[in-house]
């Protein structure tokens, strides 16, 4: 496929199904967001309706093959949309994303032998939204675990309640849960490789919306492991790191008292 040099913006996915996996782990819990393009990379930060979660994106300019941008740009698109349209795709296609100063993102499929191209143009949206400040957090504690873990405990957890307690001291992690049927705990020793504390102050009990987490470990297919970054007062910061490609986190607001709305 011969790219364009002519494009406001052309970027190249080597395989599709990592961009199909970045916007599978997303799509259930924000439906439209700006994608901001620069020569830096890609990034997304959205929150969902509730304003209890907040999602955050960077793509490196290493995430993709090719890469052309010249200038800052920021597309509204709807999210399931998207997703809709990524499915066209298989995931070990070669995807392009193409814009040009219109209302339309263009999606190119090619098949890795190049025997088969698609194409799809998806209308875009005018979205006002401000890019929110992060403020930089020293964390009490962050906790590296095997992200396939933390997504058999919080779907474990959920049988039972939908309120997730989290407690960090420089032993160990504990997750616990209580519901209607009864308790359930796990708690997690660092050693090896496998699970990594750093805990500078133990941090007391912080509870937390199950269901907000559950989707948050729709990101797992993206890595290896994740951290949770924790500190008293503040939201918890699940983060994901995409190789050397980039980064999504999650921010999760913790639950003041059992009538919370979340």
């Amino acid at each position: 496929m011969v790219l364009s040099c002519t494009k406001t913006m052309e970027v190249r996915f080597s395989e599709a199904g990592v961009f199909k996996k970045i916007v599978d782990g997303m799509r259930e819990m924000i439906t439209e967001t700006n994608l901001d393009c620069s020569s830096d990379g890609m990034t997304l930060q959205c929150m969902d309706s509730n304003h209890v979660a907040l999602v955050s994106l960077q793509l490196y300019v290493r995430a993709f093959v090719h890469y052309t941008c010249k200038r800052d740009l920021s597309i509204g698109i709807n999210v399931n949309t998207l997703w809709k349209m990524l499915k066209c795709g298989n995931n070990d296609d070669i995807l392009t994303l193409a814009y040009d100063d219109g209302d339309i993102l263009t999606l190119m499929f090619e098949s890795p032998n190049g025997s088969s191209i698609s194409d799809f143009q998806m209308k875009l949206m005018d979205i006002d939204t401000e890019q929110l400040g992060i403020p930089e957090t020293e964390w009490a504690a962050s906790v590296t675990m095997p992200s396939a873990e933390f997504q058999r405990i919080c779907k474990d957890m959920a049988v039972i309640g939908d309120t997730l307690s989290i407690y960090v001291d420089r032993q160990c992690i504990k997750f616990s849960v209580n519901g209607e049927m009864g308790t359930g705990n796990t708690t997690l020793m660092p050693g090896g490789e496998t699970i990594t504390m750093q805990c500078v102050q133990e941090v007391g009990t912080l509870t937390f919306a199950l269901r907000y987490l559950n989707l948050f470990t729709k990101a797992t297919p993206l890595a290896d492991t994740v951290t949770l970054h924790l500190s008293e007062n503040v939201p918890l910061l699940v983060e994901y790191t995409i190789r050397d490609m980039g980064r999504i986190q999650f921010y999760l607001a913790p639950k003041m008292d059992e009538h919370s709305t979340s």
